[in-house]
């Protein structure tokens, strides 16, 4: 697919330093050249990039078709809809209610809910942090037919917040959306307004987040991406609508990916919320075992190639975006797409990040190591000093020819990355993603603390 778009490319309203482009000529080419990859690879109609290097938002542009019948070329203006990145929008604001001594943390949701399950026993932190147990109202990749009948958040609440709780408060992490609709409706009652109107005069205004746009309100307007999705590998269609009310609080906005990148500014600066405010959003939560839930309050809390990341991810109908923040590189990478259940928005962000970002050194060393392997097996060689000894009896003959064989036809690597890292059975894992032009592949190490592989996998 050809690349289409420009970061000379402007929206009425966009700033102009919004269509400038700051970054070296090397990242700029290999972004675009990722994007056009990512695109031909997964089939995904258009992708919208911005990227933030400095503090300071570096780069925009679209790229591939918002529209395929009639023809509409992808432009940087255009609104997509961001799925649950909404949910760190609708935390903040909850956070801001906070500061003006409206509502605690602590506070039960029963003293603005009191008809919900177990409301008494239930915080507005534990909403916020998906440590509830209220059980989840749209975990399908696939619109219902259910839900393209107009809603209200309390229908929503009456249904999916009054069942049993899937597990204790606080002794589980598990994501719902409902949690943020509970907490979205806290912020309507405590303010006595609606929750659109508090994020545009807390949140948007003021970072000049001017393309905003409540798509749980009625449909993306005609000069705005179509969202398509397809059936198995079958042509791509104009994905369904989801019905009114069923996004509140938790999945309703679109914007362009340059207003993301405002937002993710703000965070890495912070210049919006209280000090005490992004110190709560930004700490993981911990159960009541003691374990680490991996979540702040609306926000997904990690590492990535070594760095630490905010982030997370949104999926609605014929809708899919990533938005990651690096913080203490003032870094940010957001990719909005126009097609559902797709692995195009990942897919192209981590490609993105890697650029932009880079890998830190204990990461760049393992993946040189696990590299390294790799292309020497591709030719039949295996340094067997590395390997510990059930490793290398794993690695038969039979097994490096199997791996040569198999691997040596692929050629070499576009892109080799880690993925994953953890502790587990005295060892560390790892996990590397290696991409091809028409094939991607996992590859999987065990490392003992003494350097040795205990294992090395390379999996379709």
């Amino acid at each position: 697919m050809g690349v289409l778009g420009s970061v000379c490319v402007m929206a009425a309203g966009m700033s102009p330093l919004l269509a400038q482009n700051t970054l070296s000529s090397d990242t700029a080419n290999g972004i675009d050249a990722a994007a056009a990859d990512v695109l031909k690879t997964t089939g995904v109609p258009s992708a919208s990039v911005a990227v933030v290097q400095g503090g300071k938002v570096a780069y925009v542009k679209a790229y591939g078709m918002a529209r395929l019948q009639p023809p509409m070329p992808a432009e940087v203006g255009m609104q997509y809809s961001i799925g649950s990145i909404s949910k760190q929008f609708t935390a903040a604001l909850v956070l801001l209610l906070v500061q003006d001594g409206k509502v605690k943390l602590n506070d039960p949701v029963g003293k603005y809910l009191p008809e919900l399950t177990r409301a008494n026993e239930v915080t507005v932190r534990q909403v916020l942090s998906m440590t509830s147990g209220y059980q989840d109202f749209w975990p399908e990749d696939y619109l219902m037919t259910s839900m393209m009948k107009s809603t209200d958040p309390q229908g929503i609440l009456d249904v999916w917040a009054k069942k049993p709780l899937d597990f204790e408060p606080g002794t589980d992490w598990q994501y719902s959306n409902t949690n943020f609709v509970i907490a979205g409706r806290i912020a309507e009652i405590v303010s006595g307004k609606p929750l659109i109107e508090q994020l545009q005069e807390r949140i948007f205004r003021p970072l000049k987040m001017t393309g905003v746009f409540n798509s749980d309100a009625s449909r993306l307007p005609a000069n705005d991406p179509t969202g398509y999705y397809q059936h198995a590998l079958g042509p791509l269609r104009p994905a369904p609508q989801e019905g009114t009310g069923w996004m509140f609080a938790a999945g309703e906005l679109a914007m362009p990916a340059s207003d993301l990148a405002l937002w993710n500014i703000s965070m890495m600066n912070r210049t919006l919320l209280a000090p005490a405010s992004y110190d709560v959003m930004f700490t993981e939560v911990k159960l009541k075992n003691g374990k680490g839930s991996g979540y702040g309050l609306g926000l997904f809390l990690g590492t990535q190639d070594g760095h630490k990341t905010i982030s997370h991810s949104g999926e609605v109908s014929g809708f899919v975006s990533q938005n990651v923040v690096f913080p203490e590189e003032k870094a940010s990478v957001t990719v909005l797409t126009n097609e559902d259940a797709s692995s195009a928005a990942g897919a192209l962000e981590r490609r993105i990040s890697s650029l932009v970002v880079g890998a830190s050194g204990e990461v760049a060393v393992a993946e040189k190591r696990a590299l390294a392997i790799f292309t020497g097996l591709q030719d039949g060689k295996l340094d067997r000093s590395q390997l510990t000894e059930y490793c290398d009896a794993y690695f038969t003959q039979e097994a490096v020819d199997d791996f040569s064989s198999s691997l040596k036809p692929l050629g070499t690597p576009i892109s080799f990355r880690q993925t994953a890292e953890e502790k587990r059975g005295g060892m560390t894992f790892r996990s590397f993603t290696a991409n091809f032009p028409n094939k991607q592949v996992r590859v999987t190490v065990y490392e003992m603390p003494n350097g040795k592989l205990e294992q090395y996998l390379v999996i379709p």
